[in-house]
């Protein structure tokens, strides 16, 4: 996840890479596996973590 001291840049990145990662799997019938190693926070489990099947 974006921590607040990155900056918008940052955060309108991860916004980027989510819309593109979800029109990648719409469109190619591909899916994604998440593997999340302890410990795990709670930014990275709201944003990237939970986009896999």
């Amino acid at each position: 996840g974006a921590r607040m001291k990155e900056g918008s840049l940052s955060l309108m990145q991860m916004a980027k890479i989510s819309s593109t990662l979800l029109n990648y799997q719409s469109n190619e019938k591909l899916f994604l596996v998440s593997i999340l190693t302890s410990p795990t926070t709670g930014g990275v489990t709201a944003s990237f973590g939970m986009l896999g099947d």
